[in-house]
Formats: C-alpha cells, structure tokens, sequence
C-alpha cells in the first residue's frame, strides 16, 4: 500500500523518513501535492503493509492512502 504522510514541520518529515529507512521501509520526500494542505510543505511518501507505524510520530499532520489512480484517502 502506498501511504502519504505529512507534517507540522520539516525536521518531523526528515526524522519519519530516517525511521522508514531505518525499518527497511521504502520512502522518501517530496513537495505536498497541491489539493493537501500541510504546515511545513514536506511530505513522505512510502510503501508498506502495515498502517499503524505512522501513528507513532508525534510531529506528523496527517496520513494519506495514494490509491492506483493517484487519489489521496485520509486514513
């Protein structure tokens, strides 16, 4: 599954994507996709099979699930 995360802040991203790294999840960033909205413009994208891990990031906004046709799902 493909997920989006965003953040309140830079540093939030950077340390969520050192994480997935870290885990053996694939991610990295990327500028915000216009129709989402975020405080500090950063996202991450990564692919994994379990949802929860972004739950556990206190810096992070929101989280998305991208489907195949490049829409965004509040999860």
């Amino acid at each position: 599954m493909e997920l989006l995360a965003t953040f309140h802040t830079h540093y939030g991203a950077m340390e969520f994507s050192k994480y997935c790294r870290k885990e053996g999840i694939p991610a990295k960033m990327a500028p915000v996709p216009r129709q989402l909205s975020a405080s500090c413009g950063v996202c991450v994208k990564f692919c994994t099979k379990s949802v929860p891990i972004a739950a556990n990031h206190d810096d992070m906004d929101c989280c998305y699930r991208i489907d195949f046709e490049g829409e965004y799902y509040r999860i």
